[in-house]
């Protein structure tokens, strides 16, 4: 499967014990491992108000991440657009690719939720057939996972509070991608017809992404445009069937793109052996309890630290998705198991994101992969 690049998403975690500077320099070496290693990109992530995750800004982390690096891509995954406006985001990029032409992804999310009230987008059937859970190639697909009740949890709408202007209202999402192009591509008129020229920023050689969850808008968005599509198996995983052929389905070809172009994300930890790895990832559960009981993410436990937490039926339930479906193991079985989702999904890149309480082990996580992935001709 050598043909189908690997790239690293990186949220900047924080394991427990440690602070929010070790975890960034950490992903800044890690970033650097990742370039010795031959990944094509490495992206990370935006997350607020989190205390385990120190990744608040992408564009000042990849900006300085460009800095210690020299060839491999460098991206977010994604800016959220719904507290920022599609001039700051083109201004904050384009300055780094000022800097590092030709090595900057921009990838777009919505935002850090949806506002209570507002309907969800319809769920999109997949043509490829799941059946008891699996597909016909044995991938799992869970039941999709309803993140309603996140929605009206005190954080979140604390979160929206301090992430916005008082009185402000996100931009139509569409709208803000298409500003986002004109800006970019030196043709943004006002509706008065007054140019607006961006710079840094227009005409700047970034490669843009759309990242999305679902068959909904984001999919929408990203076909319509002919752009670059992000499927994320690791975030909802009963979902990445419809998000990616959603996709595929408003496709439209541009100057960027001839044909639709998918990378899928996954939890990946991968060890020497089957045990080694399943110790690594004792954590995972707990973490993705945190963040789905609106906690917002805890510092990264250790074995133990999650061995002794107790849990209830309703814990179970809650992280099951993610946990059955995260890949743990040996080179080989984790490489089996991204070879799945890759045929399932028809992903032309896969996007790894490993989280381990150890950093050596989690750069050994993605040596090992790099090796194993990159021997299969």
């Amino acid at each position: 499967m050598s043909d189908i690049p690997l790239s690293v998403l990186d949220l900047i975690p924080i394991s427990s014990g440690s602070t929010a500077s070790e975890a960034l320099h950490r992903s800044i070496d890690l970033a650097q491992q990742a370039e010795r290693f031959g990944y094509a990109r490495y992206w990370f992530a935006e997350h607020h108000l989190n205390p385990g995750v120190a990744g608040t800004s992408p564009a000042v982390v990849l900006a300085l991440t460009a800095s210690a690096t020299s060839t491999i891509r460098l991206g977010s995954g994604a800016v959220q657009l719904g507290h920022r406006t599609a001039l700051s985001t083109v201004e904050e990029f384009g300055l780094i690719d000022a800097l590092h032409p030709g090595r900057i992804d921009l990838g777009l999310g919505r935002s850090g939720g949806r506002p209570p009230g507002s309907t969800p987008a319809a769920p999109v059937p997949s043509a490829t057939p799941v059946v008891d859970g699996f597909t016909p190639g044995g991938l799992h697909i869970p039941p999709r996972f309803t993140f309603e009740h996140l929605l009206g949890s005190p954080r979140v709408a604390l979160q929206r509070t301090l992430l916005q202007q008082p009185h402000a209202e996100s931009q139509d999402y569409g709208e803000q991608v298409d500003d986002i192009l004109a800006l970019l591509a030196g043709t943004y008129r006002s509706a008065d017809g007054i140019a607006a020229r961006a710079v840094p920023g227009e005409g700047a050689d970034l490669e843009l992404w759309i990242l999305g969850s679902s068959g909904g808008l984001s999919a929408e968005v990203a076909g319509r445009n002919g752009l670059r599509f992000a499927a994320n198996y690791h975030v909802s995983p009963g979902s990445v069937l419809e998000a990616a052929e959603g996709y595929r389905a408003a496709f439209q070809p541009s100057d960027v793109l001839e044909k639709p172009h998918v990378i899928v994300s996954a939890d990946v930890v991968v060890a020497e052996t089957d045990e080694e790895a399943r110790e690594l990832a004792t954590g995972y559960g707990l973490w993705v309890r945190s963040i789905r009981n609106a906690e917002g993410a805890i510092e990264f436990p250790t074995p133990d630290e999650a061995r002794a937490h107790a849990w209830s039926d309703a814990d179970r339930a809650l992280v099951r998705d993610r946990v059955d479906t995260q890949f743990v193991g040996s080179p080989g079985r984790v490489a089996d198991q991204l070879s799945r989702l890759q045929e399932a999904t028809g992903a032309d890149e896969l996007l790894i994101t490993t989280i381990t309480h150890g950093h050596a082990e989690r750069v050994r996580s993605y040596e090992l992969l790099a090796k194993e992935w990159g021997g299969r001709g």
